[in-house]
């Protein structure tokens, strides 16, 4: 069961990532600056998302070997 946990807070320290480096190119006063974190954010959102699809498809994976009466391990 430690798995999905383990995932789980992958995905929300994507999520922090995200939201960090939106607040610092939110706050940057230099051009450069705002758009190395404006890349920052897109990379980590691009994790973030690929985490989540991940996710969904370990679940109904999951799911379908339930359903078919197969174990997981």
């Amino acid at each position: 069961m430690s798995g999905p946990v383990i995932r789980n807070s992958n995905l929300e320290f994507f999520r922090a990532r995200v939201a960090q480096a939106r607040a610092e190119a939110d706050e940057a006063t230099l051009d450069h600056v705002r758009e190395r974190c404006q890349r920052s954010e897109a990379a980590w959102a691009a994790l973030a998302h690929k985490a989540e699809r991940s996710e969904r498809l370990r679940e109904a994976e999951a799911e379908r070997k339930e359903a078919a009466g197969l174990s997981s391990g």
